[in-house]
């Protein structure tokens, strides 16, 4: 029965609730929404719809334009001001309008440079929305709606593998959806009118179903919460005691921003075959791999990215994953200096490694995709402060490489290329010796693998 209820349940939300998967065929259009605050300039704002547009990507959405408004903070009710709800609103109209003329003027083949018109799939903000401003937002745009986190949330159910993964991912999905519920019922909600000594609403044999049908389902999802919650701690059990059954290795875990190129490292460095993409949480599922440098054999893991605004439901849903990270001896913390930003999401990482408990670990700093930085060179003539784009790379490798040693956050600092092979001796090299230290320090007396000479 519960498995009929269930599946009952889904066909709803993915009838009513759209929003939360992306599951067209074709590739939808998207309008991507952000806000320029005082915490947020307007260079930080295009970063981040620069993410947002890339996770769009990732999970096969289009974006074809941009909106963003200078506000103190978001609005309860709308997220955005009731003027800019109306250019967008607009904006979706003028779309509509022009594709549905050019069908009827029999689809003809667009100029060279143009794209056909397609209407307005759906809105995408860039930061969670609550129950009550995706409702007014829908009811105005009439289009699906989307926030980053429902956004992350497809693309995590996109990557599932393992029946642990899908079933974090679940956990997560309903988690979020729970708080949402009541947008599924609107249909049933009591009607306006009626009279009478109670001024009671609705109409006649309307009145209540919608409610009571609301209580159901949101009984039906805490139920599924707990059993699938049950499930994960069967999970860690499990996890658990693999991880003792691993014997005496040292663990190192490949930590980072999403899409920095871990995997590309796992592969390269244990010649394994993670999956490896340029797209956003392209690894969900942790993969540990045996590999030996020289005389020393440990184990090392490859675990999902992080990124900024990550839901909360979906570290607190992954806990079992990123115990790997926990119970690591050493983290190698894997950047893409290639990346504009990526003192931003170094700070990211960082911060996600704090909440987990982690911050205390040994760590390297490993700056990866070497190969693919840029810079601009400032002309002879001019004279203001040099800023992060005027920076060489030996300008980068010299200020970060100072920021290390035994008494600083991070035991090494390297530059390497994985897809072009650059460095990987060196990263070898340093792996070895770090490894090796620690692993004399927890196993004094495991000394079979040492029966090389110095």
């Amino acid at each position: 029965m519960e498995i009929d209820i269930f599946s009952y349940l889904c066909s709803i939300f993915y009838i009513d609730m759209k929003e939360f998967v992306i599951s067209e065929a074709k590739a939808e259009t998207a309008v991507l929404v952000g806000l320029i605050t005082q915490e947020q300039d307007e260079a930080k704002t295009k970063e981040y719809l620069d993410e947002l547009e890339f996770l769009a990507d990732t999970a096969g959405a289009v974006t074809v334009k941009r909106f963003t408004q200078k506000v103190q903070g978001p609005s309860q009710v709308t997220y955005v001001g009731k003027g800019k709800l109306e250019e967008i609103s607009q904006y979706i109209k003028q779309q509509e309008d022009a594709y549905y003329d050019w069908l009827d003027a029999g689809s003809p083949e667009p100029e060279e440079g143009q794209d056909a018109p397609q209407p307005i799939g759906m809105v995408i903000f860039d930061d969670e929305l609550s129950a009550k401003q995706m409702r007014n937002i829908e009811a105005e745009l009439k289009v699906k709606i989307l926030d980053r986190t429902s956004l992350i949330l497809d693309i995590f159910a996109m990557r599932a593998q393992t029946a642990e993964a899908k079933t974090q991912v679940e956990l997560a999905q309903y988690r979020y959806m729970l708080p949402r519920l009541q947008r599924l019922w609107t249909h049933l909600e009591r009607q306006g009118g009626g009279s009478g000594s109670g001024g009671g609403k609705g109409s006649v044999g309307l009145r209540g179903p919608g409610e009571t049908q609301l209580e159901m389902d949101q009984r039906i999802i805490r139920q599924r919460i707990s059993l699938l919650k049950e499930r994960l701690v069967d999970i860690d059990k499990q996890k658990t005691t693999q991880r003792k059954n691993r014997g005496r290795l040292i663990r190192v875990a490949l930590v980072g921003y999403t899409n920095v190129g871990k995997s590309t490292m796992m592969n390269l460095l244990a010649k394994s075959d993670v999956f490896a993409e340029n797209k956003l949480f392209a690894t969900l599922d942790t993969t540990v791999r045996k590999m030996v440098i020289d005389n020393l054999p440990f184990l090392l893991a490859d675990t999902v990215g992080f990124i900024r605004k990550l839901p909360t439901d979906l570290v607190d849903s992954f806990k079992s994953t990123l115990d790997e990270v926990r119970e690591a001896d050493i983290l190698v913390h894997v950047v893409d200096i290639s990346h504009p930003d990526f003192e931003e999401q170094i700070k990211v990482v960082e911060k996600t490694l704090a909440d987990l408990g982690c911050a205390d670990k040994p760590a390297m700093l490993v700056f990866n995709k070497i190969d693919a930085y840029t810079w601009v060179e400032k002309d002879s003539d001019d004279l203001t402060p040099l800023t992060k784009e005027n920076l060489t790379l030996d300008d980068l490798k010299k200020t970060w490489m100072a920021r290390t040693g035994e008494n600083q956050h991070y035991l090494e600092c390297l530059f390497i290329s994985a897809k072009q092979k650059e460095n990987i001796d060196t990263l070898r090299e340093t792996l070895y010796k770090r490894v090796r230290e620690l692993h004399v320090q927890k196993y004094p007396y495991n000394d079979f693998l040492y029966t090389v000479e110095e």
